[in-house]
């Protein structure tokens, strides 16, 4: 779950690069479309992976900010 909000956080900044700053954009509606979608799937997604973390460091008997950070590690170093 981790790497898929990685990928559309990934996909939220490429599209900023892209399309130029959010301040005073001058950007079509397509690309504030595309933008908004972009950014609204990564919202949902970060709060899909949260309520997770959170749920299971419940059930586990630890922190969410311990779960998460092994999460993280665990992407980072899958080894």
């Amino acid at each position: 779950m981790q790497r898929t909000v990685d990928a559309a956080q990934a996909q939220v900044e490429q599209l900023r690069e892209q399309y130029g700053p959010l301040v005073g954009r001058s950007w079509s509606a397509r690309q504030s479309q595309t933008y908004e979608t972009a950014w609204r799937a990564w919202r949902d997604l970060a709060r899909d992976v949260q309520a997770a973390v959170t749920a299971y460091a419940k059930d586990h008997g630890g922190t969410r900010q311990d779960v998460e950070s092994r999460v993280r590690k665990a992407i980072r170093y899958p080894d």
